[in-house]
């Protein structure tokens, strides 16, 4: 073979993507992407950047160290779930007293549409939830509800960004990524950052959701899926496991050396090479992690997995705990795209949209509490919007339905420092406005990072010569101190 050392070097791109060793597909998907490009022009340091995902220590002493975000895509109506105004059952069919804001004028109507569930009262602190969600009445007193909700971007996918990211525009980094930046990970063998999808689809943006933006590659979200395989690609074929994948390894560990030597300004090749190697350790880890056997009948049951409605969401959020226990940093469950985007049909497709969540959500936090987890791990259950206390699709009574509304809603946090057993802001007598307490996207990252440990103006990452970070330090915010235990 003459100029076999050429052709060696050369070759090595067109070595690793013609193999057929899955170890994880968005791992070596990552590495294969970008192998031969050059990284943005790197500007000299005073120390070398590394990325990786070992476990940092925070700025200031944490309260959390985990989070499960229960994402609820879509926006559900809090005027039907968890923040009662009896005015709209009083006004119910009459014209609305007030000005509205409508995302979508040409269905909108200016009648008032009451709730069609009664609320009652639960726990020891009397938090309000309607018919629709009798099991978040069960884990009341480990609840801060927070009403006042705002992002005052009137339609999904900006709001989704806000929330997400922190700003409303597309590109930018997730607040997983950004913890798992900040924090790394306390298992080696696992994702830090892991997104459990739904069945019934992607959410609305899709991979934006959990996107690592400018970050390393390396934080970006990993998804699980709803059905086995649960990680595509996975595993080598049968003729290849053993001793020729150690061998096949160990091979592409030397040309991944050789080839980091020769671009040390290659910041990011450094996460790509972990993120490649992580992929390998996960064929014991993840499998142990996602095999839910191991779970007792009556753990199964507590969330749903012995009945139809609730066994998708209740396998998901019981995974979302095994992968919290074995060291997990964030864990993201949406549902699939619209499920909770009720502008039309609401007296049908509101309440089977809550019998498929309700006791899963329910069993997540009775069973981090009963593990002793939950002292330490932040559970989220939230959409990107609410809804307008008006009629949309006023064509009878089985199609109406309710318009977006990001002006005023309502979400729930539990365990990792919040406040159990408590209520939060209001919004006006109709629901619409938030009008105490006004918590902004921008206000909740600023408490999550908090409670992590994190000042999230603090924890940057230079891009372009100029330090980015999850909150800007031209953005007004605020930890809120009210909801804090």
């Amino acid at each position: 073979m003459h100029d076999s050392q050429t052709n060696w070097v050369s070759s090595r791109r067109h070595f690793l993507s013609t193999q057929a060793f899955g170890l994880g597909s968005l791992a070596l998907a990552s590495l294969l992407k970008q192998e031969g490009a050059v990284a943005e022009t790197v500007r000299p340091e005073l120390e070398k950047k590394t990325y990786d995902l070992k476990p940092k220590s925070p700025q200031a002493e944490p309260k959390a160290q985990a989070m499960i975000s229960l994402f609820m895509q879509g926006g559900p109506s809090h005027i039907d779930l968890c923040d009662p105004k009896p005015i709209l059952n009083k006004l119910d069919g009459q014209k609305f007293p007030g000005d509205i804001k409508y995302d979508n004028a040409a269905q909108a109507s200016s009648r008032v549409l009451g709730c069609p569930w009664p609320f009652r009262k639960y726990g020891d602190c009397g938090m309000d939830f309607s018919d629709l969600l009798p099991h978040f009445g069960e884990i009341a007193d480990d609840l801060t509800l927070v009403r006042s909700m705002t992002t005052g971007v009137n339609n999904h996918g900006e709001s989704l960004y806000a929330l997400n990211t922190g700003r409303t525009q597309a590109g930018r980094p997730s607040l997983g990524s950004w913890l798992t930046y900040g924090l790394g990970c306390e298992t080696q063998d696992l994702p830090a950052y892991v997104v459990l999808t739904d069945a019934g689809g992607l959410p609305v943006l899709g991979t934006h959701n959990w996107s690592n933006g400018w970050l390393p590659a390396l934080y970006q979200g990993t998804v699980v899926r709803s059905r086995e395989p649960r990680i595509l690609n996975l595993d080598p074929p049968p003729h290849l496991k053993g001793l020729p994948q150690e061998r096949y390894l160990e091979y592409v560990a030397k040309l991944n050396r050789e080839h980091l030597a020769k671009h040390p300004g290659e910041t990011d090749l450094e996460a790509r090479i972990a993120s490649y190697e992580l992929a390998a350790r996960m064929q014991t880890a993840a499998k142990e992690a996602l095999e839910l056997s191991q779970e007792t009948e009556a753990t199964q049951k507590l969330y749903g997995l012995d009945n139809d409605k609730t066994r998708s969401f209740g396998t998901r959020c019981l995974l979302a705990r095994r992968l919290v226990e074995r060291g997990v940093r964030f864990v993201s469950l949406y549902s699939y795209a619209q499920m909770w985007d009720h502008h039309g049909a609401l007296l049908g497709a509101l309440p089977q949209a809550c019998l498929a969540i309700d006791q899963p959500c329910a069993a997540l936090v009775k069973d981090l509490k009963q593990r002793g987890l939950l002292d330490s791990t932040v559970v989220h259950w939230g959409g990107e919007m609410g809804r307008l206390p008006v009629i949309q699709n006023d064509t009878g009574p089985t199609n109406v339905g309710r318009d977006h509304n990001t002006y005023g809603f309502s979400m729930w946090l539990a365990g990792g420092g919040f406040k159990p057993g408590f209520t939060y802001g209001a919004t006006d007598e109709f629901g619409h406005h938030a009008v105490e307490g006004k918590v902004t996207h921008h206000d909740y990252h600023a408490t999550l990072m908090h409670l992590f440990g994190l000042d999230p103006k603090k924890l940057t990452f230079i891009r372009n010569a100029a330090p980015q970070a999850l909150i800007e330090s031209t953005v007004s915010s605020r930890v809120v101190q009210e909801i804090l235990a």
